[in-house]
């Protein structure tokens, strides 16, 4: 059977083109490194999810997998790797990575090698291997090396004292797609540890977005307090993570089990007393 050329073209980073857009993208964190939970989850109408290489227990292989998992899906994959090596950039990208979070990106020069780690030669110093690359479909998408640049978005993430001192440098980088805002960590480098919804902690935070925007750029944050997100979608967040699996397992779990040794009755997701 003959394959047609549409199935040799470089995807379309749809996240980076939504975030151009007015509308706001909302997403979920992946920590179960089982791909039927990105799968359900891909399925379950979020804009973005995003794959947690940082704090949860993903290898490399875990990580394609899922974007395997999630590519049927209209959902836009991130991922987060431990932290913003070179070398590891170069394995996310080939594996078919488009979009990546970098973690504690505190100054303009982390931010600025980012830039070029994530790029092509001339514009960047990634190293060229598409012939073991699925990202290029293993040298079958055509002009893959020239145009892989446009379509890869990076999102830096600001979650210290030392990256909100620099914010509106690092956000003025050219080739800086998004600043993602941790408010965890972030609270805890201002001195409130485990208490993102401080204050002195908001106020930041407020203003960090503000910076971001002013600076053409995306902003982005975390909040499992639906109150709070909202807040700041309406002070110029443009992507919000709003909730984590494991999150919505566990807490599901609790819930239900409680209800029950309580007597209480539970609405059933699926409206059927079968499984």
């Amino acid at each position: 059977m003959e394959l047609s050329q549409e199935q040799f073209r470089l995807p379309v980073n749809q996240f980076k083109q939504a975030l151009q857009s007015e509308q706001t993208q909302w997403g979920l964190w992946l920590g179960l490194p089982d791909t039927s939970c990105a799968e359900i989850c891909a399925g379950a109408g979020f804009d973005w999810l995003l794959i947690d290489g940082e704090h949860a227990p993903f290898d490399n292989r875990a990580i394609m997998a899922h974007l395997q998992a999630m590519a049927p899906y209209p959902v836009s994959p991130i991922v987060r790797p431990p932290e913003g090596r070179t070398a590891l950039i170069k394995q996310l990208l080939d594996m078919g990575a488009q979009t990546l979070l970098i973690p504690m990106v505190d100054t303009p020069e982390q931010a600025r090698q980012l830039v070029q780690a994530v790029r092509y030669p001339p514009q960047g110093i990634r190293g060229l291997g598409t012939s073991l690359a699925r990202a290029a479909n293993w040298n079958r998408i055509p002009g893959y090396l020239h145009n892989a640049n446009k379509e890869v978005c990076l999102i830096v993430q600001a979650e210290t004292a030392t990256a909100m001192d620099n914010l509106a440098e690092i956000a003025a980088i050219d080739g800086v797609d998004a600043v993602f805002i941790g408010p965890s960590d972030l609270s805890a480098s201002m001195g409130h540890v485990g208490n993102p919804d401080h204050p002195e902690v908001v106020a930041a935070i407020e203003q960090g977005i503000r910076t971001i925007n002013a600076a053409g750029k995306a902003a982005g944050l975390m909040s499992l307090n639906q109150q709070q997100a909202r807040h700041y979608v309406e002070v110029g967040a443009k992507f919000v993570g709003i909730g984590v699996d494991t999150l919505l397992l566990a807490n599901g779990a609790k819930t239900l089990v409680n209800a029950f040794r309580s007597g209480e009755t539970l609405a059933s997701a699926s409206g059927s007393s079968g499984y």
